[in-house]
């Protein structure tokens, strides 16, 4: 089993930046990807970026790519997501998740994932 611990989330304005951190525990040495989602209310949960936790190749949803960056520090067995310019519409709960198949691409369905934290809620004030 891998645990999930997603922290950093807040009320932040429009066109500030914010940086997610998502602590993995347990079995992290079955770790291929991670990955953000996240699902405003009345919402469908909706990929975010993903990143190979052994390589590093990461894939930004086209929709984010500019403005979010996804990275990882294997040291401390966490990955981040950085919003930067944020808006309104980025208002949601945040979702770190984790899954050990070994494919050379980020998934990006989140019936694909097995393993998720319970959540961080972002709102941006406009």
């Amino acid at each position: 089993q891998v645990q999930l611990v997603e922290s950093g989330g807040g009320l932040v304005q429009a066109g500030d930046s914010l940086t997610l951190s998502c602590a993995a525990s347990g079995r992290t040495s079955s770790i291929y990807t991670m990955a953000w989602f996240r699902q405003a209310p009345g919402k469908e949960r909706d990929f975010v970026a993903g990143i190979n936790w052994r390589s590093g190749s990461t894939y930004v949803a086209d929709s984010k790519k500019g403005r979010f960056t996804i990275s990882r520090d294997n040291a401390k067995n966490t990955v981040y997501l950085q919003m930067n310019s944020l808006k309104a519409e980025d208002t949601a709960d945040y979702y770190c998740t984790a899954d050990g198949k070994p494919l050379g691409f980020i998934l990006s369905n989140s019936r694909d994932y097995e393993f998720w934290g319970q959540g961080t809620q972002v709102t941006v004030s406009s």
